[in-house]
């Protein structure tokens, strides 16, 4: 196993726990990313592990449908990622992304594995659960978006809103509250 696929493994399990964890009246509760509830960070994390798949010309496969089942969604869509980076010919298929030709594995590094951290974040947030992020992946996440800032631009992914507006933090804030604010969050 690549130290990649790892990671994706390490961070699918800590969202599906997150996943499992929602209570049925909890999956309408707003959730931190605006215009989104709980179902709505879920559905976002499956569809981008949809295009995690399309360099490959695929696309993911029959599973369980987000409004009856999340959590058997999500695990769909986990197995058609995790699938690919366990198979080396695929994982190291090389495509262009927008931040320059990467293979399909560092792909879904920057973009889904990323994406899980904080979008477990948001989720618990939504549902009351724990949200302390892995200090690990606090430091790493915060270094993928030093770079993909460098590379596609803050100022053009924050006028898409891929980004909310950067959430001023106290100084003395912790790396997690500092990352949450960057990425446009309000930590408490």
């Amino acid at each position: 196993m690549t130290a990649i696929a790892a990671r994706y493994q390490k961070r699918a399990d800590a969202f599906e726990r997150t996943v499992a964890a929602v209570s049925p009246d909890q999956w309408g509760n707003p959730s931190p990313c605006t215009e989104w509830d709980a179902r709505d960070v879920v559905g976002h994390v499956i569809d981008m592990h949809g295009v995690m798949l399309r360099p490959l010309n695929r696309g993911l496969s029959p599973a369980p449908e987000l409004r009856d089942d999340p959590l058997a969604a999500f695990r769909a869509a986990r197995a058609d990622i995790e699938a690919v980076l366990f198979q080396p010919e695929l994982a190291r298929t090389v495509d262009q992304s927008p931040v320059g030709r990467l293979t399909v594995e560092q792909h879904i590094d920057q973009v889904i594995s990323a994406d899980l951290v904080i979008h477990r974040w948001d989720l618990a947030r939504a549902t009351g659960q724990d949200d302390t992020l892995d200090p690990d992946d606090i430091e790493r996440v915060g270094r993928l978006w030093d770079d993909v800032f460098a590379a596609v631009g803050e100022a053009r992914l924050r006028s898409q809103r891929v980004l909310g507006p950067i959430v001023d933090v106290p100084a003395d804030a912790g790396p997690q509250d500092r990352l949450l604010g960057r990425l446009g969050r309000h930590p408490h």
